[in-house]
């Protein structure tokens, strides 16, 4: 499929925005750039942090009966939610993936903005939401999901990328060809043999986990200055860290320095 494809954003999902959004804040020497009150409509608060020319958000329930609330009371623990990537044009994507059989969720449309949740049980693991946002082609540019801001932010911080989303499933092969097929993108293998699929911006792995566990968004490989300073951040914070990883928000963080 023509155009470009990015994972630009990861949504996590928590009872309460505190004290995660503190912790990733902390931890990973950024702020938040934006505070969307339009979520509200859904039934949820959020906070979007910048990382590097990506974004982390956090979304919690503030009603009961909500999509988000739902996904807590069934993901044993998992917080990833939803799976982000910006696009030239959401619509032919839309068409592509609906010729496979997968429902659309929800379309959000603004002014400078369109954007397109797929079904959550047709994705399998996460939701994926394709978007555009008006004059934003350039990874500095606009992003209306990040609020009119965050440029300003970006700068002040020492994390550097939003490398890779790490998607978990007992059938990570037969999981990563249905995600290359909603995508439209060739399917590549790391070094490990683990499946991959590459974009112009951030990558998404597939990892094996045993038979009986739950597909879901289970980590994300974040660039740092400096892997040490940021784990031992995590470490004052009262987080386990395992070599230079450590669970946050019901996902894996695996810190590594910028290639």
């Amino acid at each position: 499929m023509a155009g470009y494809l990015r994972l630009r954003q990861i949504c996590l999902v928590a009872d309460a925005l505190e004290p995660l959004v503190g912790d990733i804040a902390a931890i990973l020497e950024t702020g938040v750039c934006y505070r969307d009150p339009a979520v509200a409509h859904y039934g949820l608060e959020n906070a979007v942090l910048p990382i590097g020319s990506s974004f982390l958000e956090v979304v919690a329930p503030t009603r009961s009966g909500t999509a988000a609330g739902r996904f807590l009371d069934r993901s044993a623990g998992h917080g990833g939610y939803m799976a982000i990537f910006d696009c030239d044009d959401p619509e032919p994507r839309r068409r592509h993936v609906e010729a496979l059989g997968i429902r659309v969720a929800h379309v959000i449309r603004h002014d400078d903005y369109v954007g397109v949740q797929l079904h959550p049980r047709d994705c399998r693991a996460a939701m994926i939401e394709f978007n555009h946002t008006r004059d934003g082609d350039a990874l500095d540019g606009p992003y209306h999901p990040a609020g009119p801001g965050w440029p300003a932010t970006r700068h002040s911080s020492p994390v550097t990328a939003l490398i890779e989303v790490e998607i978990e499933s007992p059938d990570p092969d037969g999981l990563a060809a249905h995600w290359a097929r909603m995508l439209a993108v060739p399917l590549s293998r790391d070094d490990h043999g683990e499946a991959r699929i590459v974009l112009a911006h951030g990558a998404v792995r597939f990892a094996r986990v045993p038979a009986g566990q739950p597909e879901c968004l289970g980590g994300l490989r974040i660039a740092v200055a400096d892997v040490a300073r940021t784990c031992a951040a995590a470490a004052r914070r009262g987080h386990a860290v395992t070599g230079t990883s450590f669970h946050l928000g019901g996902v894996r963080f695996r810190i590594v320095s910028p290639a």
